[in-house]
């Protein structure tokens, strides 16, 4: 059953350390089974406050998503997002059929 990793980004304190983020996290989803399926683009809030940006990203199963989050790869690219904004992370099993 898939699953959805959500990253919303609620505060940019240090850009430099996102951009590092980013050109190291870039290859590591690009070698695995993963779809960006949304990155910073617009958003219509519809209720609560507005988040600086929104990523989704699909995984063909939870444990595919836990595996790419506690990585070693990407346990050294987090370390700059969480250097760089303030984020809420979350994984969510998503409905097939």
């Amino acid at each position: 059953m898939s699953a959805y990793a959500i990253f919303i980004r609620e505060r940019t304190r240090n850009a430099g350390e996102l951009q590092t983020y980013a050109e190291m996290v870039t290859p590591i989803l690009g070698g695995i089974d993963a779809k960006v399926l949304a990155a910073y683009g617009p958003q219509d809030v519809l209720e609560g406050a507005s988040p600086e940006g929104v990523v989704i990203v699909r995984f063909p199963t939870m444990q595919a998503a836990r595996a790419f989050y506690d990585g070693a790869e990407y346990q050294a690219a987090v370390r700059h997002r969480f250097l760089g904004a303030d984020y809420r992370s979350i994984l969510v099993q998503g409905i097939d059929g």
